[in-house]
């Protein structure tokens, strides 16, 4: 058992098919998940994949697995998100992610590592070059920027925060399709592997997996419109130095091929890859995106090892 973790509570700590599963107490005291990948003895870069504004570690199931046959992965739930608890709907915010991820990776004993950020994991990622660059050693942008769409964001404002009860699988699937356009090659079997990383099953149904709490802090159609949503393009610029990728869903509506020129003109050290047959966001085990992941982790693992 690994040593770090908040000592008022024991760790909880099992062994899930090639995972160890972590709860930990934040700072205010909500408790939190991870889902750990142990990776080899002498492992490369670790690295931490932080998921979208609704999602959880499941939807890294897709990559990390195969990453951790050289490294450690770990997968966070954020506050409000899959198996961590709820919390105060105020504090569901990027810079609050940012210090229970570094809280999480402080009490595992990981100092440097890589992002892979979808979606909200991105903005943690830029967020957290503020606050601890030091600490980050490349970072990979699954479908999300600095600037964001306007129907991206318009669309899930449409769902957010609505808890459907469904009455069987196929109807979240139908959900899924209605709120997720762009993947109209998925076969009906992808369609439900999608659906069971996106909802946890609550006797035997479908249940939305976060907080509805998280509408508190998303922009409202009308600030949206209005274009009060903030660009965070410092904060890519503060990563110059570092490794980063980024990946677009040829479909995407959050991410627009203009916004990803204007990343890569600003940021020399940054890959960019259009996934095909995909919307937002990439699941990462599509061929584009696994050959531009193994690309970037072989960058950023040379630049360590210099």
């Amino acid at each position: 058992m690994r040593q770090g973790l908040d000592r008022r509570f024991p760790v909880v700590l099992r062994l899930i098919l090639a995972f160890a599963e972590h709860f930990f107490d934040a700072a205010d005291g909500v408790r939190l998940y991870a889902r750990d990948y142990a990776g080899p003895a002498e492992g490369l870069t670790p690295a931490v994949c932080l998921p979208g504004l609704t999602r959880n570690a499941k939807d890294f199931e897709t990559i990390a697995p195969r990453l951790a046959t050289s490294r450690r992965v770990i997968c966070p739930d954020f506050r409000g998100r899959g198996q961590s608890a709820h919390a105060d709907p105020s504090t569901y915010r990027p810079d609050q992610e940012v210090a229970d991820t570094l809280l999480l990776l402080d009490q595992l004993g990981v100092r440097r590592f890589a992002v892979i950020g979808t979606s909200r994991g991105g903005i943690v990622a830029m967020v957290m070059a503020a606050k601890a660059l030091d600490r980050l050693a490349g970072v990979t942008f699954n479908d999300i920027g600095p600037k964001i769409d306007k129907p991206g964001l318009i669309r899930i404002r449409s769902y957010l925060g609505v808890d459907p009860k469904f009455t069987d699988w196929a109807q979240a699937v139908a959900a899924l399709k209605a709120t997720n356009p762009g993947f109209e090659s998925l076969s009906e079997s992808e369609w439900m592997t999608f659906a069971r990383r996106v909802f946890r099953e609550e006797n035997g149904l479908p249940r939305a997996d976060y907080d509805a709490g998280l509408t508190l802090n998303f922009p409202s159609v009308e600030d949206i419109e209005a274009g009060k949503v903030p660009e965070l393009w410092g904060l890519l610029e503060l990563m110059a130095e570092l490794p980063c990728l980024v990946l677009r869903g040829e479909h995407s509506d959050l991410l627009n091929a203009g916004t990803v020129s204007e990343m890569q003109r600003r940021h020399a050290r940054l890959a960019a890859v259009t996934v095909p047959h995909r919307g937002h966001v990439p699941f990462l085990d599509e061929r584009e995106s696994i050959a531009a992941v193994d690309e970037w982790i072989a960058a950023v693992d040379s630049r360590e090892k210099a």
